[in-house]
């Protein structure tokens, strides 16, 4: 007779992902906040709004992934970090409108489910849902066989935030004479690891633990440091402060992501010597004969996060950053734009 095949032999095992649950229950517990209802493990996440502080309440959304960081990860094989990345892409586009982070979902998928593996990932998620004070209700494994090389994944992000109407941060409010504030990355965040790869790996014949004295750590560490997660930061600074715009320094680098929220008559005019930029930003220009332009539309270049406040504030919030132990610059200021003209200038 021939044999009764199941799922397992065709790669996918449902028991052992099963296990699991337990697991990523007691590690989605740690984050658990205000509203939630019930543990993972349901076919949908429950969560119950408290609007009693807001009049119009607005549900902002975002989802991301993390790219080609997440071979770092595997080239390293280490997995306890990489979740903090995840959520940091999805909770600092909320923040961004002003609104405040409740709740994160996650789907983790790969051709094998390694136990520990997926434990690691989750532990990271945990920790950045934890450090942006949202909690993680629900997510979902999928075991695809074939789809993904030995020992790879990939990860996928959702998060749901609210803020109430009146206190949007759209960038309407940005006007001429306005400062540009930069808030430091961490590093190079999630954005332009392709060209990080081949110039780490391709160009300068790195392995992940090569030691790399101007790093003082080595190449493997330096790129896999998580991304910042400026959502329980921005908090404070939006209730005490007029800020007219907000960018998380993103995919698009300070080019792109600080022209996405300027009003159509306004351009910002920014002082690239007015922060310090990290050893490996610099690394990566000379080893890649990166240009200047190149640069600022690929990566952070140290500035993960760009606030637009009235002049007469700018000083006193980089005061208040700093005491907050944050590195903080004025980088730029608002002009008025011609028609036609370049909406971010460096200079």
């Amino acid at each position: 007779m021939k044999k009764s095949l199941t799922y397992a032999d065709s790669g996918v095992d449902v028991d052992r992902a099963n296990a699991l649950i337990p697991e990523i229950k007691k590690i989605a517990r740690r984050t658990n906040r205000p509203g939630v209802i019930g543990d993972i493990g349901g076919f949908g996440g429950l969560f119950s709004l408290n609007i009693n502080q807001n009049k119009q309440p607005v549900l902002v959304s975002a989802t991301d992934g993390v790219g080609t960081k997440l071979r770092i990860a595997f080239m390293m094989d280490q997995h306890n970090t990489i979740g903090i990345d995840l959520v940091a892409m999805c909770v600092n586009d909320i923040v961004v409108q002003g609104a405040k982070p409740l709740f994160f979902l996650d789907y983790i998928s790969s051709g094998k489910l390694i136990p520990q593996v997926i434990l690691d990932i989750v532990d990271g998620i945990a920790e950045g849902c934890r450090q942006a004070d949202c909690a993680l209700i629900g997510g979902e494994t999928a075991e695809m066989p074939d789809f993904y090389k030995p020992n790879e994944y990939d990860l996928c992000g959702f998060s749901v935030g609210m803020v109430d109407n009146s206190k949007i941060i759209d960038g309407t409010n940005i006007s001429v004479g306005n400062k540009l504030i930069g808030i430091a990355s961490s590093g190079l965040h999630s954005n332009g690891y392709s060209l990080v790869r081949k110039i780490c790996f391709e160009t300068l014949n790195y392995e992940v633990d090569t030691y790399v004295e101007e790093l003082q750590q080595t190449i493997g560490e330096c790129l896999l440091t998580p991304t910042r997660i400026y959502s329980e930061l921005l908090q404070p600074l939006i209730r005490d402060f007029k800020i007219s715009g907000l960018a998380h320094i993103t995919g698009g680098g300070l080019l792109d992501n600080i022209s996405r929220i300027l009003p159509g008559t306004c351009k910002a005019i920014i002082h690239k010597s007015s922060w310090d930029t990290p050893a490996i930003f610099s690394l990566l220009k000379d080893a890649g004969n990166v240009s200047d332009m190149e640069m600022l539309r690929t990566f952070n270049n140290g500035i993960g996060m760009v606030a637009i406040i009235h002049d007469s504030q700018a000083v006193e919030m980089v005061e208040r950053l700093k005491a907050m132990n944050e590195n903080a610059w004025v980088i730029g200021e608002i002009q008025g734009a011609d028609e036609g003209e370049s909406r971010v200038i460096f200079v």
